[in-house]
């Protein structure tokens, strides 16, 4: 198996929302993989508490954690219109299940402070951020504590600000990922990528910073091809969402399997923010939800909640990326294992 600067050319991607468990960390750390907790939706307390149990259990693992967009934290009166005007679209959704709609809640930064101050006096082994650039203060602390910091791209231009910022690696997803997109920058006329292989080699020719490929990385094949293309690891979801040690909703499982999905689409219709989800009822009669996370994702969690306590799959977040149909059930350990076979 090649080495790289984890020691593992596989690693677990963080799913927040209580997928990435200790469990499932523990699963792919013994398998020989390097596995993620996810601090997006938690306090700083929860995400703590998944700290001490993972070290309790003798494993590696990474924690990722959300950068705040300042700008969706205080939006325009246009911008808040649009919410709203959601809000109401959705009131029908509720009604299905008898639950009650919040009201737009604009202030919630995830406790991005009080999350970095946590990992700069108790530092783990890895740090990555998704969502937008951490600083380079923040990526300096956490370095100086002994962590290696890793920023997640999605374009040349995006791998390129990162870099200034110094960080250890880059994790560069392409946009067959399932869930939500990392991107930060707006769309830019660079070289279009139609495989994760392909935004590898473009984003090596910019950056000199090791890589680690996210988006349709499915099987031991595909995991050879992005370590061909020059990333040092693939980070994987998708795949892993099934298995036993995942703390994915059982709806979510269940519906990766079920025949009657036959597609993925980008939408913003559970969280304001782009992801890649199974097409479901949700998805087609929201399609022009606006933009506004965490706003929206606030506002669909009654729902979602909901729909999962009824076993409703077409009004949860399916998260998948476009090789769903290859995620199997089982242990995560087997998983990686048949990835990490004949490297």
């Amino acid at each position: 198996m090649p080495e790289s600067l984890f020691g593992t050319p596989f690693i677990a991607a963080p799913m927040a929302g209580g997928t990435s468990t200790p469990s499932l960390v523990q699963a792919v750390h013994e398998a020989g993989g390097l596995g993620f907790l996810a601090a997006g939706y938690k306090s700083p307390e929860a995400m703590t508490a998944e700290i001490s149990v993972a070290r309790a259990l003798g494993v590696r693992f990474g924690m990722n954690v959300f950068v705040p967009d300042r700008d969706a934290l205080s939006p325009g009166p246009e911008a808040r219109s649009r919410l709203e005007a959601y809000r109401a679209e959705l009131e029908p959704e509720a009604a299905r299940y008898g639950v009650s709609l919040p009201p737009l809640r604009l202030d919630d930064d995830d406790a991005w402070q009080q999350k970095i101050e946590a990992l700069v006096n108790d530092p783990v082994e890895v740090v990555s951020f998704a969502f937008g650039l951490p600083g380079s203060a923040v990526v300096a602390s956490l370095q100086k504590a002994g962590t290696m910091v890793i920023t997640s791209v999605t374009s040349v231009e995006e791998a390129q600000a990162a870099a200034e910022e110094g960080p250890d690696a880059l994790v560069v997803q392409h946009e067959s990922a399932g869930a939500h997109s990392t991107a930060f920058l707006p769309d830019s006329p660079g070289p279009t990528a139609i495989t994760t292989a392909e935004l590898v080699t473009h984003v090596r020719s910019a950056v000199g910073l090791p890589l680690v490929a996210a988006g349709a990385v499915v099987d031991g094949t595909a995991l050879r091809g992005v370590l061909a293309a020059g990333a040092v690891a693939a980070q994987i979801g998708t795949a892993l969402l099934r298995t036993e040690e995942s703390g994915a909703r059982q709806t979510h499982k269940d519906a990766l399997g079920d025949p009657a999905f036959t597609s993925t689409a980008i939408t913003r219709a559970f969280t304001g923010r782009a992801a890649r989800s199974l097409v479901n009822d949700f998805v087609r009669n929201h399609q022009d939800a606006p933009e506004g996370y965490p706003a929206i994702h606030h506002l669909t969690a009654p729902i979602r909640a909901a729909a999962s306590a009824a076993g409703d799959p077409h009004r949860l977040n399916l998260w998948a990326g476009t090789g769903w149909r290859q995620a199997r059930t089982g242990s995560a350990r087997d998983v990686v294992r048949e990835f990490l076979s004949g490297l």
